[in-house]
């Protein structure tokens, strides 16, 4: 079983740039270098505000574009996997 390790993201955002984009594009770049594996299953938007120290509504927005791209998948009550 892999443990999910989170740290502080230090990410300057664009207020003239939706947070939510720039975390989703942000969680895009880290799928891409491999970070989670197809199948592994994905932090949740708790685990992903704190990480972002952003609202959780953002980051259901955020995991939710990813969602929208097919990167991801809910399973309810799960949570979310790499697709």
């Amino acid at each position: 079983m892999r443990r999910l390790v989170l740290t502080m993201i230090t990410m300057e955002l664009d207020r003239s740039i939706p947070f939510a984009s720039q975390v989703a594009d942000d969680l895009r770049r880290r799928l891409d270098a491999g970070e989670w594996r197809s199948g592994d299953k994905f932090p949740g938007t708790v685990a992903i505000a704190a990480e972002y120290d952003i609202s959780q509504s953002t980051a259901v927005r955020a995991v939710g574009v990813l969602v929208t791209e097919g990167r991801l998948r809910k399973v309810i009550p799960r949570g979310f996997f790499v697709v």
